[in-house]
């Protein structure tokens, strides 16, 4: 086994690959997501990495530093868009993440937190979306630092302490706050989201935080329900949106008012108007429901 070796992890994977084989047929299916993989090794080595393995419809890169992964996330998510945009790989997407330390290499793989860590954020990634840690941001340099927003405290087994999960906004997108404009978005009125549980009120209108829904004590609105996940999802501010993520094994099940009720699973949505969340099964079959109020 070697030694420990300061380094930056990043995995990278396919999202709508079972899709596309439903879709295209095995082999048309197989030849996207080839090139797909073609497309993430040339992004790590454009960047200074290099790829250690694929496994599946995911590899594995290492980097010099933070800002070179963030970098080659960047290429990889911009070129996934690309190949689904020339039909190379129609309705195929990336989810990357990345995070900075020591690693053990042996042989031609490595082992260790760094890596454990960075495979647990990749599965909280979502279509177009780059995850990192606050402890990598702070190695980041301003430009990329500023490209980043604070979302939410996972766990990962083996560590005692959560980790701050981060995401690199590698493009801007009208859901996306302009960090160059700030300015003018805090003399905006404030959007605010006010959410109703057994008979308390939880407002926010601070534009940096999230509230984590879930049945864990360090959730910040704790649910009851049985079919609830420890951390089961979590609302985020976009701008002057409110954005409710799912990341539960049931789904996440929300009722705008006067609309038909729509099940999240691994998803997101923009929450409207005035409605209700319910945790695992749909909120005719549970008392245990969060009512929400967009203002």
């Amino acid at each position: 086994m070697g030694r420990d070796r300061q380094t930056t992890v990043l995995f990278a994977g396919m999202t709508g690959s079972e899709e596309l084989y439903q879709s295209a047929g095995d082999v048309r299916a197989m030849d996207a997501i080839a090139r797909c993989l073609e497309a993430f090794r040339q992004a790590a080595e454009e960047s200074g990495g290099r790829v250690v393995k694929t496994m599946g419809e995911e590899i594995m890169a290492l980097f010099p530093n933070a800002g070179a992964a963030a970098d080659a996330a960047a290429r990889m998510q911009g070129a996934a868009e690309s190949l689904a945009e020339l039909g190379g790989a129609t309705g195929l997407g990336a989810r990357v993440a990345f995070h900075s330390g020591p690693v053990l290499q042996h042989d031609n793989d490595i082992f260790g937190d760094s890596v454990n860590i960075a495979a647990r954020l990749v599965e909280q990634a979502t279509r177009g979306q780059v995850l990192t840690t606050a402890e990598t941001v702070e190695l980041l340099g301003p430009l990329m630092r500023n490209s980043t927003r604070r979302l939410y405290d996972i766990t990962v087994k083996g560590k005692e302490e959560p980790i701050a999960l981060c995401e690199y906004l590698w493009r801007k997108s009208p859901d996306i706050t302009d960090f160059s404009a700030l300015s003018a978005v805090l003399k905006a009125p404030r959007a605010g989201v006010r959410l109703k549980y057994r008979g308390k009120d939880f407002i926010r209108r601070r534009r940096e935080e999230a509230i984590t829904i879930g049945r864990d004590v360090a959730c910040q609105l704790v649910v009851a329900d049985a079919k609830a996940s420890r951390q089961h999802c979590v609302i985020e501010r976009r701008g002057q949106k409110f954005i409710l993520r799912d990341h539960s094994t049931n789904g996440t099940y929300v009722e705008v008012e006067g609309e038909e009720e729509i099940v999240l699973r691994r998803e997101e949505l923009p929450l409207r108007k005035h409605g209700w969340i319910s945790f695992g099964q749909p909120r005719a079959d549970t008392p245990d429901v969060v009512e929400y109020f967009c203002e």
